[in-house]
């Protein structure tokens, strides 16, 4: 989960990840999305390969990215109990501000 959790940190990382939740794309085509150089790209999804983040395949002289969401489920299960969490406190806070509607009326 550290390698993954490491990758996530950079935000040229997840916005390739958020590209590739969309559609597979080469790494011309990551590259026209982001500020940033050709090679700073290759460097950035070597890192998402090597994190399982992402996977590539050949298509005659094109790789192919694409995301891996598995990968992501163990921050997933980790991050649940923080959202239980949330959930226990904004439920909370609903029944405040319920009773205190019902106050003013």
């Amino acid at each position: 989960m550290d390698a993954v959790l490491q990758a996530l940190a950079d935000q040229s990382r997840r916005t390739v990840l958020e590209i590739l939740r969309d559609h597979p794309a080469t790494a011309g085509e990551l590259a026209e999305a982001l500020p940033i150089a050709r090679p700073g790209v290759s460097r950035h999804l070597r890192v998402l390969r090597e994190a399982g983040l992402v996977d590539v395949r050949q298509e005659a002289q094109r790789r192919i990215y694409s995301l891996r969401p598995e990968a992501l489920v163990e921050v997933d299960d980790w991050l649940e109990g923080y959202r239980a969490l949330w959930r226990n406190r904004l439920d909370a806070l609903h029944t405040e501000i319920a009773r205190g509607k019902r106050a003013r009326k």
